[in-house]
């Protein structure tokens, strides 16, 4: 009787010390009202520029611009009649670009920036860029509209290109 009663006192020792209570973490308030508060903020930031772009579509009266999966609007200057393809990952391709405020005045025009040479999707380069470049065939000239999340962002370039600023790109493909 007397190893009855050790046999379940130990068994419930046992049983007990296997619960073992769940930490429960703190809330915190304010990152919850920080990720909404940037949410809101980032929202009227893109309504802004969805403003901003439309304005400078307006003033395109020549051209027909299309809108790309990415955001973006974009039209021929120059576009290829041939059936080439468009670049694929790691084709080097050759090209030069001048970047625009959406009033056209010529922030970096093509002698200041040069004849750049990339290989697609294996070398780091603007967003912008990159999105444009993929679009291109050998001997086109296109006009994008870049909303500045796919440009310089919240930072600008810190010289003549302000944060938050869409922008217009003329990209010339050479090969």
């Amino acid at each position: 009787m007397y190893l009855n009663r050790i046999i379940m006192y130990l068994s419930v020792c046992l049983i007990l010390s296997c619960y073992q209570e769940n930490a429960r973490y703190p809330m915190d308030h304010r990152k919850k009202s920080f990720l909404n508060n940037s949410a809101e903020r980032n929202k009227l930031l893109l309504a802004r520029e969805e403003i901003m772009i439309k304005k400078a579509l307006e003033k395109e009266k020549s051209l027909t611009f299309k809108l790309s999966e990415k955001g973006f609007f974009y039209s021929y200057m120059i576009q290829s009649p041939e059936k080439k393809l468009l670049p694929t990952k790691g084709e080097r391709v050759v090209f030069k670009y001048k970047i625009e405020d959406l009033e056209k005045k010529i922030i970096y025009g093509y002698k200041e920036l040069g004849i750049v040479e990339y290989s697609v999707d294996e070398e780091n380069l603007l967003p912008a860029l990159r999105e444009g470049i993929r679009l291109m065939k050998s001997g086109e000239k296109i006009l994008f509209l870049f909303p500045s999340y796919l440009c310089y962002g919240y930072q600008g370039d810190g010289q003549k290109i302000g944060n938050n600023q869409p922008l217009r790109f003329t990209i010339e493909r050479l090969n």
